[in-house]
């Protein structure tokens, strides 16, 4: 989303004008979002670089630290339901990399399910990605502390989200050699019937 003068369809709240389309803007956020489908806690995440795998993982990295203790512990293995981007595809080499790092590093097993093409309208995160585009329709986001302040006050199943800002700036295009993806795939117990959308990576 970009950062300006601007505001959703050309309207905004109140007497202030704002421009009519969004081009031309240089500031740019892009989100991430994972939703708790037990506790219905949203989080979001938006990143001033570019969404790579590396952006996604280090922000399920982020949910992961911020939760408390207790809750790591109770936490028996970590199922995630992902859309297929080609960012976090079951076929991204680099996604793949990072998941076995992070599963190595949380000691947690984690599940990775696909939702099929052009059914990606199942995934509550479309959904959270719906409510917060209805939410600041019409409001100006002349900066990135109102953006922020926007997203944080939007609710899903009566809470508002976790917000977290990245300035980290990602590399795209990480590619894993041949040689270096046959050690990942070597962790990879991929369903045979669904190879590339049901894929279970357990810790070392």
């Amino acid at each position: 989303m970009k950062i300006g003068d601007y505001a959703r369809g050309g309207k905004t709240r109140g007497d202030h004008r704002a421009a009519d389309h969004d081009m031309g803007g240089e500031e740019k956020y892009i989100p991430f979002g994972l939703v708790e489908e037990d506790s219905g806690q949203l989080h979001l995440t938006f990143g001033s670089s570019s969404k790579t795998s590396d952006f996604i993982v280090d922000s399920l990295q982020d949910w992961w630290n911020d939760l408390p203790a207790p809750e790591q512990t109770a936490i028996a293995h970590i199922q995630l339901k992902v859309d297929n981007g080609p960012e976090s595809s079951g076929v991204r080499t680099q996604f793949l990399k990072r998941l076995v790092d992070f599963a190595d590093h949380i000691g947690k097993p984690i599940h990775l399910l696909y939702y099929p093409p052009y059914h990606s309208k199942y995934n509550p995160i479309e959904r959270c990605w719906g409510i917060l585009e209805q939410h600041w329709n019409g409001a100006k986001l002349v900066d990135v502390d109102t953006m922020l302040e926007w997203a944080k006050s939007m609710t899903w199943k009566g809470i508002c989200p976790i917000v977290k800002l990245s300035r980290t700036v990602y590399q795209k295009g990480i590619s894993l050699s041949k040689k270096a993806m046959r050690d990942v795939e070597s962790r990879l117990e991929r369903n045979p019937l669904l190879p590339k959308w049901d894929i279970l990576v357990r810790p070392a």
